[in-house]
């Protein structure tokens, strides 16, 4: 397992065992209040199987699935302190994150998935030099485009077109509610689109 945390001395530390939903609440608690590695280390040991199990029983492939969990786990991690045992358990809270996770690479392999048949279609380049360079000059102020926006909004349209996420995974990943997240992106469309129409460029 990959640690992402530093655990306390072995003295300072309390011993969990897990298992039941009370305790494993009481360790996703600890993690979220206390940073502790040793809670996160059983909590590891409980899920980790469980979440991989899920993910190749949904179709993921198990390296695919390997590389899941590991995300799920430091997820966990990193937001723990967000869990709230009034509103759900501890596994309901986990394997919602497990599948919000399942969503994306599933979401970011159909968009980066073509049939080969589709390739037939592109035009020879050395037919057409003209097109080449107008697809050139579009990208340059596609690009001059982006530079426009603030940090705020680039970020968020690089997690939504360049890395396939979610209105909602982004809400998650950024720590925004998910209205700043749908104005932010709307303002950024809004901007580059007055960009491009402005530089004559209707085609992006």
């Amino acid at each position: 397992m990959n640690y992402w945390f530093r655990t306390q001395e072995p003295s300072q530390q309390p011993h969990y065992k897990g298992g039941r939903a009370t305790e494993l609440e009481d360790l996703l608690t600890a993690v979220g209040t206390y940073r502790d590695g040793e809670a996160f280390a059983v909590l590891f040991d409980h899920f980790g199987p469980r979440v991989h199990a899920q993910m190749v029983r949904q179709g993921l492939a198990p390296f695919a699935a390997a590389d899941v969990t590991q995300d799920v786990m430091e997820t966990i991690w990193r937001k723990a302190h967000l869990f709230d045992r009034s509103k759900s358990a501890a596994a309901t809270w986990i394997f919602h994150i497990a599948r919000n996770r399942h969503i994306d690479v599933r979401r970011r392999s159909r968009e980066s998935a073509f049939a080969v048949e589709d390739f037939s279609g592109i035009p020879d380049p050395a037919d057409g030099s003209d097109d080449c360079i107008d697809a050139a000059q579009r990208e340059a102020y596609v690009r001059d485009a982006l530079g426009t926006l603030p940090q705020e909004q680039f970020t968020l349209v690089r997690l939504a077109f360049f890395e396939g996420l979610s209105h909602s995974a982004i809400a998650e990943q950024t720590n925004l509610p998910l209205g700043t997240v749908k104005s932010r992106l709307r303002l950024a469309f809004s901007r580059l689109r007055r960009f491009l129409l402005n530089a004559g460029v209707t085609e992006a």
